[in-house]
């Protein structure tokens, strides 16, 4: 049975680089990707509280651990106050940031399954 076809998000091509719609969670449990929305906004668990900007910097923190950038180069360019915001990632194109959130989630999901199958 082949694996059910992963929802893509959007990626769009910026003046200096590519910029993502993200829907975050404070307070989570974990920090990671938590999946795609219908509309292709990129769902985002965080640990930190929404207090004081701490969410957003782990939000920033955690992409740039992701794609593999220095913090500098991710910037919350619009919805700093809200759960919906805009992210650009300075230097890297669309195609580049697809690739590295798809390795990321690929990587992360096999230790899930790996970690789930030894329970029982």
């Amino acid at each position: 049975m082949s694996p059910a076809p992963r929802r893509r998000f959007h990626l769009h091509q910026a003046k200096r680089g590519a910029a993502l719609t993200v829907r975050v969670t404070p307070r989570s449990r974990r920090t990671e990707i938590a999946g795609v929305q219908e509309d292709g906004t990129l769902r985002i668990r965080v640990s930190a509280p929404a207090v004081e900007g701490k969410a957003n910097a782990a939000l920033v923190e955690f992409l740039a651990r992701v794609l593999d950038v220095r913090k500098r180069r991710v910037e919350i360019v619009a919805g700093q106050g809200g759960l919906d915001k805009i992210l650009s990632i300075l230097d890297l194109s669309p195609e580049e940031v697809q690739a590295r959130i798809d390795a990321w989630i690929e990587s992360h999901a096999s230790r899930r399954t790996g970690a789930s199958a030894g329970r029982g």
